[in-house]
């Protein structure tokens, strides 16, 4: 883990103290969760054929390793 320091004003300093304070969580907690939330915002792709194929799965016949290979049995070879 790496160490990331910067200055905040008091309004951003008060706003990340009170959500800490409020959540029951460390100040560094909080904002690392913003952080996260700004740059990797969690998206779903609505054409993935997870949300709308029944059956998930494409193969025929008994899956054997479907846990290993998941990403292959639901969405094909890819090459």
């Amino acid at each position: 883990m790496k160490l990331v320091q910067t200055s905040i004003g008091d309004e951003e300093y008060q706003l990340l103290r009170q959500r800490a304070a409020a959540e029951g969580k460390s100040m560094k907690e909080v904002a690392r969760e913003a952080l996260h939330a700004h740059l990797l915002p969690d998206r779903v792709n609505p054409k993935d054929p997870l949300f709308h194929a029944f059956p998930l799965i494409r193969k025929k016949g008994p899956v054997r390793w479907g846990s290993r290979d998941h990403d292959t049995v639901l969405y094909g070879r890819v090459e």
